[in-house]
């Protein structure tokens, strides 16, 4: 019976996204009809809330892998690949003056 309960309520809560007052409000109706005892209801509170944790977690998962790979199909740079030819070009910006100056000092004598 608690497994029976346990399954419709993971159904009718959605499963993914579960808080503790949400299935605390789903047992106590069935602690008022007397199917669970308190006991049985925290028990099964603790469960759902658990399992509704670690769905949510593989969903987010799923999500992050999803949109990794569709980027890495779209061709586009990463921020750090970004970042590293930023700091490649202020590296040659730095060597262009330098040699500029070189230059003027050069035709200066």
């Amino acid at each position: 019976m608690l497994e029976l309960i346990k399954k419709s309520l993971l159904a009718s809560l959605g499963a993914a996204v579960i808080t503790k007052k949400k299935v605390n409000n789903a047992t106590r109706h069935f602690v008022e009809q007397g199917k669970l005892s308190k006991e049985e209801a925290d028990k099964l509170a603790d469960t759902l809330v658990e399992s509704g944790k670690k769905q949510w977690d593989e969903i987010q998962d799923k999500v992050t892998e999803i949109i990794k790979k569709g980027l890495e199909n779209l061709d586009i740079v990463k921020k750090a690949d970004f970042q590293n030819l930023i700091e490649k070009v202020e590296n040659l910006e730095k060597r262009i003056t330098l040699l500029e100056d070189q230059i003027k000092d050069e035709k200066d004598q």
